[in-house]
């Protein structure tokens, strides 16, 4: 964790940015690389009954780490992907809470306190 889920980027450029790219977010996450997970989706986009290009999509799945640390992975992914030629690319951030988060069915962390419902 984190994971990056990528659609609309060429398999072959991510491959050559994701060494430097993970580098980077390891620095700006204060985590080892080993932590990142980089997958990149084929995807086929539909517009009015035809094939058309797929948008440029990072989707950040991870852990809060505050806006001040987002924002800078947001800008390092956006960065490395325009160096692959891409005009533009768009980055979301879908969090997961830690006492919502399991591993081999055990809970991945578990913060004191009651319960929290959603």
């Amino acid at each position: 964790m984190p994971q990056l889920i990528m659609r609309g980027v060429d398999l072959a450029e991510v491959m050559k940015i994701s060494t430097a790219l993970v580098e980077e977010l390891a620095q700006i996450c204060r985590c080892g690389k080993d932590n990142f997970t980089l997958d990149v989706l084929n995807a086929t986009s539909v517009s009015e009954g035809a094939i058309v290009p797929t948008f440029p999509f990072v989707e950040v799945a991870w852990f809060d780490r505050g806006r001040e640390v987002q924002d800078a992975v947001a800008t390092a992914i956006t960065n490395h992907l325009l160096t692959t030629g891409i005009p533009e690319v768009e980055v979301a951030f879908k969090v997961y809470r830690e006492t919502h988060y399991y591993a081999n069915g055990q809970p991945f962390m578990v913060k004191a306190g009651p319960p929290v419902f959603d």
